[in-house]
């Protein structure tokens, strides 16, 4: 259980992870928001118009994930094991729109329309990498296991 607890929690010992954790939680939490706000723009039409069976669930489901994993990873919480929804999001984000972009409009038009999923994706990468940092809670609660 201690190795399982350690691997959670492992971070680095420093700041470098804050504003990696405040991008991806505040753009995934905001997403996540946006989807109930405004789901005929971002949510349930837009997972329709995208070609997905139960849009409505969907779009939901992937809302649900991005509000409570921005949330974590913006608190510093668990911050791996959230980063790991987030990644799928995006990984099927990329092929399932920009990707026929590519094969449509080429790879130009592709790589300007896909800026923002690479760069998210490259954060949740480097969060995956490093963990929450020192100003977080998965920090306080790693040193509580080191120490007793």
């Amino acid at each position: 259980m201690k190795k399982i607890q350690s691997i959670i929690f492992k971070t680095v010992d420093d700041y470098r992870s804050i504003l990696p954790r405040l991008i991806i939680g505040l753009v995934f939490l905001s997403e996540g928001i946006q989807k109930f706000l405004f789901p005929e723009l971002v949510g349930a039409g837009r997972f329709e118009k995208i070609g997905f069976t139960n849009p409505e669930f969907l779009a939901s489901f992937v809302a649900f994930f991005e509000i409570t994993c921005g949330t974590f990873i913006l608190i510093g919480l668990t911050v791996r094991i959230s980063a790991i929804p987030l990644l799928i999001i995006m990984i099927t984000a990329i092929t399932t729109t920009k990707i026929p972009i590519l094969q449509e409009k080429g790879f130009w038009q592709m790589a300007h329309d896909s800026r923002t999923d690479f760069a998210m994706t490259m954060l949740i990468i480097f969060i995956l990498i490093y963990g929450a940092g020192k100003l977080s809670i998965d920090y306080l609660i790693k040193r509580k296991f080191e120490s007793g």
